[in-house]
């Protein structure tokens, strides 16, 4: 098999090219193009993740809308909504996306002094893995 990658092939793309040489196909050659994306095979790093911050007796409300407008570039409308989840409910998922990526994050949110972890998002439909439009 030939591996070839060029100028007009794709990143993530290969055209293999068999040749066949088997008692009823002597000399005869086969193209196979086949594309493969990276999407294609999901690894552990690529199953969605969330970023959840908790509430905390120590930073104002304020602080926090501050962090989540200043580091994911949140509206202010934005940043209020997931700034009073976190002192409602305790918690909020403020952001998903790779594990590598939501770990980048949660290490910056320890940076500003807030508590955040990660976790695997599920789809049962609870508002985890949601789209929060979180730098990538």
């Amino acid at each position: 098999m030939i591996t070839t990658v060029g100028p007009g092939t794709a990143p993530g793309t290969y055209s293999a090219t068999n040749t066949v040489t088997d008692a009823g196909l002597k000399g005869e050659e086969r193209t196979d193009t086949s594309e493969q994306s990276s999407t294609d095979l999901l690894s552990a790093a690529d199953i969605p993740w969330n970023l959840v911050v908790w509430n905390d007796p120590v930073n104002l409300m304020s602080y926090v809308s501050y962090v989540f407008q200043s580091y994911f570039g949140y509206s202010e409308a934005k940043s209020n909504k997931l700034m009073l989840e976190v002192h409602k409910k305790g918690r909020s998922i403020v952001a998903y996306g790779g594990k590598e990526q939501v770990e980048q994050h949660a290490v910056a949110m320890h940076g500003y002094g807030l508590w955040a972890t990660v976790e695997k998002a599920n789809s049962s439909g609870d508002g985890q893995g949601r789209k929060g439009g979180a730098r990538g």
